[in-house]
């Protein structure tokens, strides 16, 4: 079994192939993240058009400075979240900032109000997508469909006391967007520099 501390193999050889500058791996990379990318700049900024543009920032950084991304540090898919994280805030306190200095409703406290509320929405995005498959499943099934656990154990094909299982501990990861970090969350997302 390999060491807890070691990179995964797929992010290491990732990382080598981009410092190559093997456009397939770009490409690659960007097949398995880019919803990731775009979903979570997204929600930071609330604009389409930001999140495109932030989607194709965060791959051309990638693809000039592979080099950045220590594999020993956590996964390849935890660095490329936080790169976005923190490009999508910049862009959000550039733009909010520039409309204060306008004359734009709000205030600098009213800003970063603004960005706090984003950063723990992307938090969120970033916990539900990076949990096991069946603690999302279950949480899908309960908030999207509207699914007691009882019917979520139905759908699931599991037993009910393993559906409430599973919905508990999604809704504890959950919960920790708000105040905590998500465990080996990147400082952007709360967690340890």
């Amino acid at each position: 079994m390999a060491k807890k501390d070691a990179p995964p193999r797929w992010d290491r050889k990732m990382q080598q192939r981009l410092a190559r500058g093997e456009a397939a791996a770009l490409g690659e990379l960007y097949d398995r993240f880019a919803s990731l990318v775009y979903s979570l700049a997204h929600r930071v900024l609330g604009d389409e058009q930001a999140a495109d543009g932030i989607t194709r920032e965060v791959f051309a950084h990638v693809w000039e400075h592979p080099e950045t991304y220590d594999p020993k540090a956590g996964p390849l898919r935890t660095w490329v979240a936080s790169l976005t994280h923190r490009l999508a805030v910049q862009r959000l306190r550039a733009t909010e900032t520039a409309a204060l200095e306008q004359g734009g409703r709000g205030s600098a406290e009213d800003l970063e109000r603004r960005v706090r509320h984003a950063a723990v929405a992307a938090r969120a995005d970033y916990i539900v997508q990076a949990m096991p498959t069946p603690l999302r499943a279950a949480l899908e099934s309960a908030y999207f469909q509207r699914r007691d656990y009882r019917q979520t154990a139905a759908d699931l094909g599991v037993t009910e006391d393993e559906a409430r299982r599973r919905l508990r501990l999604g809704l504890q990861l959950l919960s920790t967007a708000h105040d905590t970090p998500a465990p080996g969350a990147p400082p952007e997302y709360g967690g340890a520099a």
